[in-house]
């Protein structure tokens, strides 16, 4: 896979930062976070691949998961602030396993780590998906998939960004094995307890369910880990509420 197309902000370049975009998602969520800190630290975003500006991924080997930390993995050249939303989150945790001396904080938004807390109502959501798009409904996929997930109105979005959408769901399914299932083996032992960087895990208080209990799942390992909740948002709350996330972000920042 070729490079990543990268977004980089005004800030503080020597404390760089690396923030990780949501599954169909992209880097540019997170300009006025970056703006907001950037008398603390200088962040850099990739686009994830299939998405924004960066080229496509192109089915495996590796699995899409694996693809994505190994491309991320090499823009971290020295210890930095690691923050992350959602898959960018489970993105930013498996590399903070597996090199903790490179995380100087790490800050984990709406983190999607399935496997960490089992929910049976979530397990059929992503069955049920698997099944639409086995029988080739991409978009009924990822109609589900958004109602839960997207914080969009799906008959708002134009042609070109319905096609965008319905070509991210395979992403989505490809992810399964790693969220789901732990494939990756973030949750292995001594792993989550090596992170010694402060941690921290953001929440929004609409979000679905499945979070506060991931969220529970990891604060129980981690050594240093605090929790914090957004009132009034939901899962894509560094889109809807930037000014609180940025501030929250800011308070783990102090404490690296």
């Amino acid at each position: 896979m070729s490079g990543l197309h990268l977004r980089e902000w005004p800030g503080q370049a020597d404390r760089p930062a690396l923030a990780l975009h949501c599954m169909m998602g992209n880097a540019s969520c997170w300009r006025p976070i970056a703006y907001a800190l950037r008398d603390r630290i200088q962040v850099t975003a990739p686009d994830l691949p299939g998405h924004g500006l960066s080229p496509g991924w192109d089915g495996g080997p590796p699995d899409y998961h694996t693809a994505v930390t190994r491309a991320v993995a090499g823009l971290v050249t020295r210890p930095l602030d690691l923050i992350g939303h959602s898959m960018g989150a489970t993105v930013a945790l498996r590399i903070a396993v597996a090199a903790p001396e490179a995380v100087r904080s790490l800050t984990l938004v709406e983190p999607v780590l399935f496997a960490a807390a089992p929910d049976a109502a979530h397990d059929g959501l992503l069955d049920r998906i698997d099944a639409r798009l086995a029988q080739g409904d991409e978009i009924e996929a990822t109609r589900a998939f958004l109602s839960v997930w997207g914080g969009i109105d799906w008959e708002a979005q134009t042609p070109t960004a319905k096609a965008r959408l319905v070509r991210q769901i395979r992403l989505v399914q490809a992810s399964n094995e790693a969220l789901r299932r732990d494939s990756a083996n973030i949750l292995r032992e001594g792993g989550l307890e090596a992170i010694d960087a402060p941690v921290l895990i953001v929440m929004g208080e609409d979000s679905p369910p499945v979070i506060p209990a991931i969220a529970d799942a990891l604060a129980t390992r981690l050594p240093d880990v605090g929790r914090a909740r957004v009132p009034g948002a939901g899962h894509m709350l560094p889109i809807t509420h930037p000014q609180q996330l940025a501030e929250l972000i800011g308070l783990n920042l102090d404490r690296a």
